[in-house]
């Protein structure tokens, strides 16, 4: 299996920067530098004593004396070639192999078993390495295929969600269609009881319509027309305020805002989160004429906005569950929707890489929600 390779090594720093192998090289040398330069003087010193014409037992004795430091000499002389040998195949070898099979697994090939016998240090840090690669691995593995798994699942969902609402839409158009001509034809012969049976038939498939639609939407997010772009998010909330532009003539509804930049983003799902947010402010509206003013301030390589109004506000304890999916704080005969709207919003600003939030909510003075968008641009730097 090969997968992404990892990113290049930090590079090393100070006397890091020098191989393993040339210290001991450059201590090697030192070493021998210093044990010939030893040597000779020793040499010098014997021959020099020997000019002096010492006694005869003297001389026996330098003679000896002689004999044990060239033994001595090539003792040593041994020792430190067999050392080399020793640093040479039982150290830097291993160390080179273990550096090798770390790049090569580095460099993308993760099933490459890591694996050196000596010394028993090197041993067992190699033992710990492969054991971590095959943990890695096997979880890789294991969520590679959850991952393939859950897009096969999404696609399915999807392509249901789909056939689910064109075949629960159907007869749900007929339910309300019939029922009102029902009411048409016979309604001079039906008592109040009985219309207001009909009335609550129509009501129920039109909210019916209403929720599988929203659902429709919130499935969408990410999946379809998912293309991310530079866009003008003032564009996008001129097509949102277009799009409620009835809503806001009926309300008396005042809408002000900030000079708004180009985020990354789809045009599509970011006029759906402006429109959701000013219906939402218009909906919840207090007694006075809605005003509400839209907000944009750099933050970093994100810009974040935010969506004032005069409304009623949202007490701060439920500022988390208003984000929850069918959430609602207030009856539906007081506020009409699904409690689908707002857990659209987050999950679109999250499908973007951004957060919403509610800013410190008053009720009876208003909610201030924010968000954070990617700015265009910043991707290609």
């Amino acid at each position: 299996m090969s997968i992404h390779p990892l990113p290049p090594p930090r590079e090393p720093t100070g006397l890091g920067k020098l191989p393993v192998a040339r210290w001991f090289l450059f201590i090697g040398a030192v070493a021998g530098v210093t044990f010939a330069a030893g040597s000779v003087v020793i040499m010098v010193l014997l021959g020099q004593a020997m000019e002096l014409q010492p006694r005869p037992e003297m001389t026996a004795q330098l003679g000896r004396l002689n004999v044990a430091l060239i033994v001595l000499f090539a003792v040593l002389l041994a020792c430190g070639a067999g050392l080399a040998l020793i640093v040479r195949h039982a150290v830097l070898k291993p160390i080179a192999q273990l550096t090798e099979q770390v790049r090569t697994v580095a460099g993308g090939d993760f099933d490459h078993t890591l694996h050196v016998d000596r010394p028993a240090e090197l041993a067992e840090l190699s033992s710990h390495i492969d054991s971590m690669r095959a943990r890695v691995v096997s979880a890789w593995r294991v969520a590679a295929d959850q991952a393939d798994e859950l897009r096969r699942s999404n696609g399915e969902l999807e392509q249901f969600a789909y056939v689910a609402s064109h075949d629960l839409q159907e007869p749900l158009r007929k339910v309300a269609s019939f029922t009102q001509m029902l009411e048409q034809r016979y309604g001079p012969q039906l008592d109040e009881r009985a219309k207001q049976y009909i009335h609550y038939a129509v009501d129920g498939a039109k909210r019916m319509q209403l929720l599988i639609n929203d659902l429709l939407d919130f499935s969408r997010v990410g999946r379809v027309t998912g293309e991310k772009s530079a866009v003008e998010s003032g564009a996008a909330l001129d097509t949102a305020l277009e799009n409620l532009s009835a809503t806001i003539e009926d309300t008396g509804t005042t809408v002000t805002r900030d000079d708004l930049p180009a985020v990354t983003a789809n045009r599509l799902q970011l006029t759906q989160l402006f429109q959701n947010l000013i219906e939402n402010a218009v909906k919840f509206r207090s007694e006075e004429p809605p005003r509400i003013h839209i907000g944009a301030v750099r933050a970093g390589a994100m810009w974040e906005f935010s969506c004032a109004d005069n409304g009623i506000g949202v007490e701060q304890k439920y500022a988390d569950r208003i984000f929850l999916i069918f959430q609602r704080l207030h009856p539906r005969d007081v506020y009409p929707g699904t409690g689908i709207g707002l857990a659209l919003c987050r999950k679109i600003v999250e499908y973007h890489g951004g957060q919403l939030w509610l800013d410190g909510s008053t009720p009876g003075q208003g909610a201030t929600f924010r968000w954070t968008l990617p700015a265009a641009g910043d991707d290609d730097d």
